[in-house]
């Protein structure tokens, strides 16, 4: 008999459950884990950490760039992997338990739930440990890669602890001289250079742009290269640098332009993220002891904030290329814990065809918001409709591969991951 592999999305406040056939084994078999073996690499020690955010990436997400890109039949790099699990984002926001990225990494990053705008610190503002400081304190090196500013919500909370994600500057001189961070690649220069620059989040631009780079001053990218980085700055300088620490920042903002489909949208990086995050592997592996590396695709999430599907595809085809590059260092380094997910999901996204009509047969459902969207190695087409430009309170998947993804299978908290990543790194 022929069985099924399904996400299992579960609709806001579990109101409802959306069963999406996505794969190769049966429901049941995903939350008992029948679908793959025990193998001694996952019951190892995990020496290597990468952690891959696709951010606002959901269900349906992974669906869509599945389809544009491998078409009905074939799997994506991030869904080729033994184990999976369906992750709750909500935040401890008092206002909206809708997560934003800082409040649903700082769950990740700590281990503990958190208010939506909060960098590595708890409800009361406490700075809580990350898992990147813990590998750190284990002697590994340790890395982060985003397309988005280097500084900006998912990196800064597993480097960094502040009251507020709009402190950048602050934030980028924590990496520097608190948890040290080793490999630094993205965007975001502007917040390198404070006292030039007071920057602000360009999601929020209510807030005070003086609080970015408060009790911060100088250049940090000169600060950087005192404390042995190489700097660079583009595609070129980026493969030829080979130093042990490195700081590479390809953009004043974010490596893209967040627009509606026509509207001076771009997503052409200055270095791609499979690039970034080959060269940090390269560099991390250089230890001994092993690494911890943080990679985000940020243009996901900022593209599905203004509905646009076709870069919101492409961002998420580069991204996958970017777990390939992951995978096939931990296929040769089975002490490798891999694991794929999401901060939260955004855009309400749904996959619709030409051919959907309603339940009586008569009149279409099509939303023709974005598409017909090419099925890739098919004549078929598809259209993805957009229920909203924000975050929403679906689950998200989870993919994992390595010591300890085992651990990630069922449906769980995403301060679990935390849990799973630390108590993978610590076994003897």
């Amino acid at each position: 008999m022929v069985q099924t592999k399904r996400w299992l999305t579960g609709l806001a406040l579990g109101a409802a459950l959306t069963i999406t056939t996505y794969g190769a084994i049966t429901a049941s078999a995903f939350f008992n884990n029948e679908h793959s073996p025990q193998s001694s690499s996952t019951q190892g020690k995990a020496k290597n950490v990468i952690v891959f955010v696709g951010d606002g990436m959901g269900a349906a997400h992974r669906d869509a760039i599945r389809l544009a890109t491998k078409g009905v039949n074939g799997e994506l790099e991030m869904d080729d992997m033994p184990y999976s699990g369906i992750v709750h984002t909500n935040s401890a926001d008092k206002k909206s338990f809708i997560t934003d990225s800082a409040a649903a990494a700082t769950a990740i990053a700590t281990g503990v739930k958190s208010y939506n705008g909060a960098i590595g610190v708890d409800v009361n503002g406490k700075p809580v440990q990350t898992i990147l400081e813990q590998a750190k304190e284990a002697g590994k090196s340790t890395g982060l890669v985003t397309t988005s500013q280097v500084t900006d919500a998912t990196p800064a909370a597993f480097a960094a602890h502040v009251a507020n994600r709009s402190s950048q500057s602050d934030i980028a001189k924590q990496y520097l001289e608190n948890s040290k961070v080793d490999v630094i690649l993205g965007g975001g220069e502007d917040y390198w250079y404070p006292s030039e620059n007071p920057g602000k989040h360009p999601d929020h631009p209510s807030e005070d742009p003086s609080e970015a780079s408060k009790g911060t001053q100088g250049n940090l990218v000169e600060k950087a290269k005192q404390l042995g980085y190489t700097y660079v700055s583009n595609a070129d300088e980026l493969r030829q640098a080979h130093s042990n620490k490195l700081l590479g920042l390809f953009a004043n903002e974010e490596m893209f332009q967040q627009r509606p489909e026509g509207e001076g949208d771009v997503y052409n990086p200055v270095a791609s993220l499979p690039e970034m995050t080959k060269k940090a592997i390269d560099i991390l592996s250089k230890n001994k002891k092993g690494f911890f590396l943080l990679v985000e695709e940020e243009a996901i999430d900022e593209m599905s904030h203004e509905n646009n599907a076709s870069l919101m595809l492409k961002a998420g085809q580069q991204f996958d290329k970017a777990v390939a590059i992951g995978k096939e260092y931990a296929k040769k380094h089975p002490d490798t814990l891999v694991i794929v997910l999401a901060d939260h999901e955004c855009g309400g996204l749904a996959i619709e065809t030409a051919n959907d009509t309603d339940e009586s047969g008569d009149g279409k459902t099509l939303s023709s918001e974005d598409g017909p969207l090419p099925v890739a190695h098919s004549e078929q087409t598809f259209t993805i409709d957009w229920t909203t430009t924000g975050h929403t309170g679906v689950d998200v998947p989870l993919t994992a591969m390595g010591p300890g993804a085992d651990k990630l299978t069922g449906v769980y908290e995403n301060t679990h991951i935390h849990d799973v990543i630390v108590q993978a790194m610590r076994r003897k």
